[in-house]
């Protein structure tokens, strides 16, 4: 298996990059929020997942351990491959994923294109437990509570404004956290120039 990878950029495409080390050339599929982080030529350490199946072998690559390990989670999923799980972590931040399936909230899933609320109740069935398992106290607290109803609304505004999610959640990176949702959607338009 292939854990990670150390190198140079040397070709970004809109679903991969090729991270090059020791002459050789890796294609990883990555997110597109976080391809959104990543220039040609940038030297950079990914965590990969490498899928084999019978006819072909694919890396999958993320920034941090933790967007691996929840990626490793989703596609333990019945239904949902590497692709899809791709698409899942580009919604939003993990922690907001996380979020939602520990409040039962199927909503944000059903964002993804090809997964409906019968998928989107089976990840959240599925992973709840999954996940509090891997959480401490102090992280079952912060993922609860007013601060991730906030940031999903001011998502789904943006988004609703026409930005694309690699955009909305940059931005909600910017904005300071004690602000309320409609603040947060005002400070926001102003980082977006509208």
């Amino acid at each position: 298996m292939i854990a990670s990878i150390s190198g140079k950029i040397i070709y970004k495409m809109e679903k991969f990059v090729v991270i090059e080390n020791n002459g050789i050339g890796y294609k990883v599929f990555m997110a597109e929020n976080t391809l959104s982080e990543l220039n040609a030529d940038d030297e950079i350490k990914i965590y990969t997942y490498l899928h084999i199946r019978e006819d072909l072998m694919d890396l999958y690559g993320f920034l941090n351990s933790e967007d691996k390990d929840f990626f490793e989670m989703l596609i333990s999923v019945s239904g949902i491959g590497p692709k899809g799980a791709l698409n899942i972590l580009t919604i939003a931040p993990v922690k907001m994923i996380q979020s939602a399936i520990l409040a039962g909230d199927a909503g944000i899933l059903t964002k993804v294109s090809g997964i409906g609320q019968k998928t989107a109740a089976k990840i959240v069935l599925e992973l709840k437990s999954k996940i509090k398992n891997t959480l401490s106290e102090k992280d079952m607290a912060s993922y609860a509570g007013e601060d991730f109803k906030k940031n999903m609304d001011v998502l789904d505004a943006l988004t609703t404004l026409g930005y694309n999610q690699t955009q909305a959640r940059e931005i909600l990176k910017q904005i300071p956290a004690h602000l309320s949702a409609e603040e947060k959607i005002k400070q926001g338009l102003k980082l977006l120039g509208k």
